[in-house]
């Protein structure tokens, strides 16, 4: 008879799990007041297991109160908290003494825009070890930039609808429609590049009946822009004198990210004072606010708006 042999007894074993913890610090830039998440989106990452802390306040700018996200599962705590958890969300650049909070060899995601970044930040980011990741340059396999491309959309749609109410308005705008009605012409938009954020403005100011001109050096490109946006386009390079001509017809002016954009407002400037005008510049209050700059009698005043990091608007009133 054969002796028993001993077998192994499975037995479960335990360990002590812990959630990466998410967090949410407010912005305290000027310029920068998107945010990263709703409320439903911060639940989808409590549900798959991430503790998630905002800063109190924080979504105030997308108008979602403290209290939509505590029914998510989000905790609301005091900055210093949010800004010490494993992985910190926060769109604008972090100050240095905000990035002096962040947890050693924590994981940051934003916008870093290292060429602007101050030298002491970037300091506190290398000493601190931290995992700075800049969502701007995060590209997939085919060299495209998911965050970006989805940034520049929004912005260059943005312009024609944040333009077209300037217009639109009767008491400092024009007091007309960007697609004109029966008797009106249409009003002119120029587009400046044909990259993502131009091509998603030339296709707003087309659908609302606008007469859009891009202009472009890079021929290969305005050609993929052009069959983008449809034969409603009139595309051109950037020859002087076709520039100079549809500059001083055109109601708006959108300038995209292209090498082109300070001629914009060169040619801007140098059209108003040889009309009589006044400077084209930044309006009262800074480039986050839609402003005026006076121009002379007739010549109607110019305002300036700035989206994102992409994209600046032009718009002509009375």
């Amino acid at each position: 008879m054969n002796a028993p042999v001993p077998l192994e007894e499975l037995l479960r074993a335990t360990t002590t799990e812990r959630s990466a913890v998410i967090g949410l610090p407010a912005s305290q830039s000027m310029l920068e007041h998107r945010f990263l998440l709703t409320p439903e989106g911060a639940g989808m990452l409590v549900a798959r297991g991430f503790r998630v802390k905002m800063e109190s306040g924080a979504a105030a700018h997308i108008h979602y109160s403290d209290a939509a996200y505590s029914r998510c599962g989000v905790e609301i705590v005091a900055r210093a908290e949010a800004l010490s958890a494993d992985i910190v969300i926060c769109l604008p650049a972090l100050s240095a003494s905000a990035a002096r909070r962040l947890k050693r060899g924590s994981l940051l995601l934003s916008f870093l825009h290292v060429g602007e970044q101050q030298r002491e930040t970037l300091k506190v980011l290398l000493d601190r070890h931290v995992i700075a990741l800049a969502l701007e340059l995060i590209a997939d396999d085919n060299s495209r930039q998911p965050f970006a491309d989805i940034l520049h959309e929004i912005d260059g749609r943005a312009a024609i609808a944040i333009a077209s109410s300037l217009l639109a308005d009767a008491v400092h705008g024009k007091g007309i429609l960007l697609g004109g009605v029966a008797g009106v012409v249409p009003c002119e938009v120029m587009v400046v590049g044909s990259d993502m954020a131009a091509v998603a403005a030339a296709k707003t100011a087309i659908g609302l009946g606008a007469t859009v001109r891009m202009f472009d050096n890079n021929t290969y490109r305005l050609r993929e822009a052009a069959t983008a946006v449809g034969p409603g386009a009139i595309c051109s390079s950037l020859h002087p004198k076709v520039f100079e001509a549809a500059l001083r017809s055109a109601d708006i002016v959108v300038a995209t990210d292209t090498a082109a954009r300070g001629a914009v407002a060169d040619a801007t400037l140098a059209d108003t004072r040889e009309q009589g005008g006044g400077n084209i510049g930044p309006p009262p209050g800074g480039l986050a606010q839609p402003g005026v700059v006076a121009g002379g009698a007739g010549v109607g005043w110019y305002g300036v708006r700035k989206l994102g990091q992409s994209i600046r608007v032009y718009y002509v009133g009375n």
